[in-house]
């Protein structure tokens, strides 16, 4: 009994080993479900809901601290940090990686696997159960034929039973039953009055190579109105330990482990959601920041606009007055004047809008301190540089290792490879060999001899009433139609994924190209803008000059201010588009975490602990030092 009991704790252990080795154990700072509850030193804590992070739904204190005067003064960096504390889509997606940690833990007890919203759990997975049978264990229950009025033997079946957590089954009942008899040969009385107190416990476990094991002991005492027993009352007791194997269909581990393989592959691929999660909000987030700086200088151009227009009409008034100059002029500016009004109402108008979206990218909420505050962009838009437009073929190996989506199918193919594996093996005839040993005791009281229940038990462990049984159990389904649609299914599941694969491969290379071409125009498009801007303004200064010495007309001084007014918006339209198209090289290549110095581990804690540095700010550093 003792090797019995240190060969089952070894194998308790050799399974835990096993079932948690799919995959490695979380950063301390996070919380980790993998493992589960243990034993120790609380044995009831297995039973009890595990703690779980309260929700925050607070803005991080970052967010009010950048907030001084009415004013949010916000670099980039700042920017990208307030977006991992803050963003709300960044924060529903953190929680695919607990979940995926506690699907490991479903799938370590035995259990399938309920997968994660994004990542592939294989239908023809879910073909079969394990732990199948462990309601039909027949022929170890009960206490046998001992206590009988005649000995038996017969047919026994140890079917595959338990999961990879043991499981443990006592029942106990009072029983007392009046029964009336058809004849005093047997009993010898008309009615016998029985009184019975049972007792049963089980124990059994499945192993991830297929071997399960059962333990059950079972023992009943009865006192009866009988006159012919042997003991009144008696204790019989019987114990039996079972074992079953598979050899062919659901030997090994694959078949056994299958559903942990997928979910430690979808642990990883949580990891990718998230990642790809992050890369999508940080492309957003940097393309509002272009915008509301764009809107910010918008701003300052329709400002600079006014007041050229204002001091034409002040100029044109006061020429007026001096009869230098006819009335139908005053009209002309003034016009201008209404118009550059228009333009700064609509560009103040846009940078509003553009404000309010901002504030909700970086925030969990907007409350009245910060619905009060004023945006202000404190990084200048990027300029072109030299270093901005890589290699091509660089760019396309980068992309190809690196973008999260193609990881994403990657980890979906290892997933329906352990799908078509399995229903493989499930195409194989079940054929399983089985043991059985078991131990019965009678004891009790009578006229010589006076027993209980210790002497009954140790009647059975002793083996002074044993039982062995072999035998083997063949099911052979004949043409297998279903196994073989699973695995024709599987098969075929796999190869769309391949084909999906390489055409998921075949658009990140047609987005990284594309990106490759407006980086390339967008900085042509810059150089070209800020040329105009300087050729518009001499224009108009010759013009003004013009004017002066009067050989030209107020009203084509005011086309010239207009021409540079639309060379300035121009100028700025480009700008936005090259740190667009930079934003989007960027997200094409994979590298948008890596450029923008974001940690994966950030923002799946939602805690920064390595501020970010945007590539954006070098531009501004040296176009500063250029300056």
């Amino acid at each position: 009994m003792k090797f019995v009991c240190v060969l089952m704790a070894t194998l308790l252990s050799a399974t835990a080993v096993h079932a948690q080795q799919a995959i490695a154990p979380n950063p301390s700072i996070l919380p980790n479900y993998i493992m589960g509850p243990s034993w120790f030193p609380t044995i009831l804590k297995p039973y009890q809901q595990e703690l779980i992070k309260p929700l925050v739904m607070e803005n991080s204190p970052r967010l009010h601290d950048l907030i001084r005067n009415g004013k949010l003064r916000l670099s980039m960096a700042d920017t990208l940090a307030l977006a991992i504390e803050n963003n709300l889509d960044i924060a529903v997606q953190r929680f695919l990686h607990p979940i995926a940690e506690a699907d490991v833990l479903r799938a370590s007890s035995g259990q399938a696997a309920r997968g994660i919203s994004g990542a592939l759990v294989p239908s023809g997975l879910t073909q079969g159960a394990l732990g199948v049978g462990v309601n039909q264990f027949q022929g170890a229950g009960g206490v046998g034929s001992a206590g009988g009025i005649s000995g038996g033997g017969g047919a026994v079946q140890i079917p595959q039973v338990g999961t990879f957590d043991p499981s443990v089954t006592i029942n106990f009942s009072l029983d007392r039953t009046s029964s009336p008899l058809n004849t005093l040969q047997v009993a010898g009385v008309p009615q016998v009055n029985t009184t019975s107190t049972a007792f049963s416990s089980s124990y059994t476990q499945l192993f991830p190579t297929g071997t399960s094991f059962t333990y059950n002991l079972n023992g009943i005492r009865q006192n009866s109105t009988q006159q012919y027993l042997l003991y009144n009352p008696a204790v019989i007791s019987r114990f039996t330990v079972g074992i079953n194997q598979p050899l062919l269909s659901g030997r090994g581990v694959l078949p056994n482990k299958r559903f942990i393989m997928v979910a430690a592959n979808n642990m990883r691929t949580s990891d990718e959601l998230l990642r790809a999660q992050v890369t999508a909000t940080v492309v957003q987030v940097e393309n509002a920041y272009w915008n509301l700086a764009a809107a910010k200088e918008a701003i300052l151009a329709a400002e600079q606009t006014l007041e050229v227009a204002q001091r034409l009409d002040d100029d044109t008034k006061g020429k007026l007055e001096v009869g230098t100059v006819a009335a139908i002029e005053l009209a002309s500016t003034g016009s201008a004047v209404a118009a550059a009004q228009r333009d700064l109402i609509v560009a103040q108008t846009d940078f509003q809008l553009q404000e309010a979206q901002f504030k909700k990218l970086l925030s969990k909420r907007i409350d009245p301190e910060l619905d009060a505050a004023t945006v202000d962009t404190i990084d200048q838009l990027p300029e072109p540089n030299q270093r901005d437009v890589p290699e091509l073929n660089t760019v396309l190996a980068a992309a190809l290792e690196e973008r999260p989506e193609l990881r994403i199918a990657q980890q979906d193919l290892a997933n329906q490879d352990v799908s078509a594996r399995f229903t493989r093996d499930a195409l194989l005839p079940s054929v399983h060999v089985f043991s059985l040993y078991a131990g019965a005791g009678l004891a009790g009281d009578n006229s010589n001899l006076t027993g209980g229940a210790g002497k009954s038990l140790y009647q059975g462990f002793s083996a002074q009433y044993p039982e062995y049984a072999s035998g083997l159990s063949l099911v052979i389904p004949l043409r297998n139609r279903a196994a073989q649609a699973d695995n024709l299914r599987a098969r075929l599941e796999q190869q769309q994924l391949e084909v999906s694969a390489q055409r998921l491969k075949q658009q990140v290379e047609l987005e990284v190209r594309e990106a490759m071409v407006s980086l390339t125009q967008g900085k042509a498009q810059v150089q070209a803008a800020n040329e105009a801007v300087k050729l518009a303004s001499r224009v108009l200064d010759g013009e003004r000059a013009r004017l002066e010495s009067g050989v030209s007309t107020t009203y084509n001084v005011i086309l010239r201010q207009r021409d540079l007014a639309a060379a300035r918006q121009a100028q700025i339209t480009s700008s936005v588009t090259y740190a667009k198209a930079l934003v989007d090289m960027h997200r094409a290549t994979g590298g948008t975490l890596k450029e923008n110095g974001i940690e994966l581990r950030d923002a799946l804690t939602g805690e920064i602990t390595r501020h970010p540095s945007p590539p954006f700010q070098a531009y501004q550093r040296s176009n500063a030092e250029s300056k």
